[in-house]
């Protein structure tokens, strides 16, 4: 017997579990008859498909045997089993990237924590808040050897080979003293009953009770074992809706998703004609921890005929939309089906659309609090969805939502053009890292003083690749107030005048910037600031920032334009300032507080520092 150490991540999580971590322990039958069905599913399959497993007669089950007396708990099924490299990593490592940051997040709330884990997928571990002692004994379909692992839950295992007659994997479950309420057959039929009432697989409960005999002095009473099935062990999704309540589509939520919160909302169809199939989503209330992993775990299951054919194919749904939970069934794919051919199955793609316009749809139908969780946890994803699918991008711009120059919390685009200015048709926005200097950024002056929304997008990396591309949504177009004249009372005319006024002026500042901006000009966009910074929209890299940011790389540095305020007091004095040195330190200060104003750096931050002390100091 081969002694092992659990992998850093596990023996803390262990030690959660033990300090009962879960606020509802009976969950961990749900977790162990969960991935039961998984193995289950997974031999169904093989059953059907391989010449070397199509002679059995195999009709798939689990099994839960009570024993008071050994006071031990064991869930057993027939599926496909583990050799010993599964065992080890499964149930020996998180295999799984990312698990380090997932013990991490860990906060000690036992809700938070409880659905932390569901989600990360691990959800055995989950048997340690009422084990004092764990043996998995498992054979893989078409091997020899089976394998028994066993551990206490403390810091390490042992794995050891085995006898075993058939494939699948019994979990022998030896309770603490105190937990001894799951012996009792009421107890653990209530629990199935609760959580795995529509696993597609009939689970069998063993146990004990004691019968009479004989009459009189003569009666005795002996220990006779009963079995009965516990489940209706109906595919859920293959159920008519109106037979179907909302506990039961939650529930069965819980069971395929392994959290232990209601999902924001689930939609069940079927469609006939063409082709056929059921589908079952579900979105969650939180977010999967692993959405913005490139090795995210796929949600949704495929079935075919109610047969399992795979839950790791990223290619059911749109990308944006993985964190979708669920079921797919079709009636018309082959159940030999590779994985080859579903990335270009004709019938699998006409699933795809149906059910991602479904699910749009149900999202967009979210009203209140559902809509307000809905965005705070998966808007991001919708711009991705903006950005890679034009068939649904009029949708998705409809779900989408950013803050507001004008108004509290997240606005959609369907609000700011009911306040808009309906003839202009224009839709204003403004994209940085921090909304705070956003927010105070000079450049925004003039649309505050003529009251015009402006929408605050501070999630740059994504906001600068998708929104540059949106265009327009119902006719409005949307314009970056970085490159174009802010609104303004004065005439054409009337600017041409202040320019040539201020010339000289401008010329100077230039002069002394030297390379350090493209062009120095007068500007009516300012109330109360003396200067600002833009880029050059004429300038061929002012848009490719979205092409470099895509590729992982720095943007090359562009001079930038200044823009200087003239009715600002500053200026006019400026103007007038004949104290050469002064005046070269004074421009800088224009350039690099303005940079500053809007998240950008001074080229040179000790000089800068130096210039205002040294300021600062004549001041006083």
């Amino acid at each position: 017997m081969a002694k092992h150490q659990f992998q850093t991540e596990i023996g803390q999580l262990l030690k959660l579990m033990t300090h009962s971590l879960y606020s509802n322990k009976e969950i961990f039958i749900r977790e162990l008859v969960s991935n039961a069905s998984d193995a289950l599913d997974k031999f169904n399959y093989l059953s059907l498909t391989d010449e070397k497993f199509k002679e059995e007669n195999w009709s798939g089950k689990i099994t839960i045997k009570l024993d008071k007396d050994d006071r031990s708990m064991s869930i057993m099924d027939n599926g496909i089993g583990m050799n010993e490299a599964d065992l080890m990593d499964n149930l020996g490592t998180i295999a799984k990237s990312g698990t380090k940051s997932f013990v991490e997040s860990l906060t000690g709330d036992a809700k938070k924590d409880s659905n932390l884990i569901g989600q990360f997928g691990v959800g055995f571990y989950s048997v340690f808040m009422v084990a004092e002692q764990v043996d998995v004994i498992s054979k893989k379909a078409g091997e020899e050897q089976a394998y028994m692992f066993s551990t206490d839950g403390t810091g390490e295992y042992e794995l050891k080979s085995v006898t075993k007659e058939s494939h699948g994997t019994v979990i022998y479950i030896k309770l603490k003293e105190d937990e001894k309420e799951f012996l009792d057959k009421w107890r653990t039929q209530e629990v199935v009953k609760k959580y795995s009432n529509h696993i597609a697989y009939p689970i069998i409960l063993n146990y004990e009770e004691l019968e009479s005999e004989g009459e009189g002095d003569e009666k005795k009473e002996k220990k006779v074992q009963k079995s009965e099935q516990i489940n209706e062990a109906t595919a859920l999704w293959t159920l008519p809706k109106s037979e179907l309540k909302k506990e039961d589509y939650v529930e069965f939520y819980k069971t395929i998703s392994h959290d232990s919160d209601e999902p924001l909302v689930y939609l069940h169809n079927k469609v006939e004609g063409a082709n056929e199939f059921t589908t079952l989503f579900y979105i969650p209330r939180t977010a999967p921890m692993d959405l913005y992993r490139a090795d995210y775990q796929p949600g949704v299951k495929l079935y075919v005929k109610r047969v399992f054919i795979t839950d790791d194919d990223k290619e059911l749904l749109p990308p944006y939309l993985r964190f979708v939970k669920g079921i797919i069934d079709s009636e018309d794919l082959p159940l030999n089906v590779s994985r080859e051919l579903l990335q270009e199955n004709r019938i699998l793609a006409n699933i795809k659309q149906n059910s991602t316009k479904k699910i749009l749809q149900a999202i967009k139908k979210l009203e209140g609090e559902d809509a307000q969780i809905f965005t705070e946890q998966y808007n991001r994803v919708i711009k991705e969805g903006i950005y890679t699918d034009h068939t649904n991008k009029e949708l998705l711009l409809d779900l989408v939502k950013y803050k507001s120059s004008n108004e509290e919390g997240l606005v959609s685009f369907e609000e700011y053009i009911s306040r808009g200015d309906s003839e202009k048709k224009e839709i204003y926005y403004i994209i940085g890292e921090d909304e705070k200097v956003l927010r105070n950024s000079p450049l925004l002056e003039a649309y505050k003083k003529a009251n015009i929304e402006v929408l605050i997008m501070d999630d740059q990396e994504v906001d600068s690749i998708v929104t540059p591309m949106i265009g327009t949504y119902k006719e409005w177009t949307l314009k970056d107030i970085t490159t174009i004249d802010a609104p303004d009372s004065k005439t054409e005319e009337e600017k041409e005048e202040v320019a040539k006024e201020f010339k000289p002026l401008t010329d100077k500042i230039k002069e002394v910037l030297g390379d350090e901006v493209k062009e120095v000009k007068t500007t009516s966009r300012l109330t109360s600031s003396p200067s600002c910074v833009l880029k050059d929209p004429s300038d061929p890299m002012a848009g490719m920032a979205a092409m470099f940011a895509q590729m992982g790389q720095e943007m090359p540095e562009t001079p930038l334009i200044l823009e200087i305020n003239p009715d600002h007091e500053m200026i006019k004095k400026l103007d007038k300032l004949e104290d050469k040195s002064l005046f070269e330190a004074l421009s800088w200060i224009l350039l690099d507080s303005a940079k500053l104003s809007e998240g950008l750096e001074p080229k040179d931050k000790g000089a800068f520092a130096q210039r205002v002390a040294s300021l600062a100091t004549k001041a006083l």
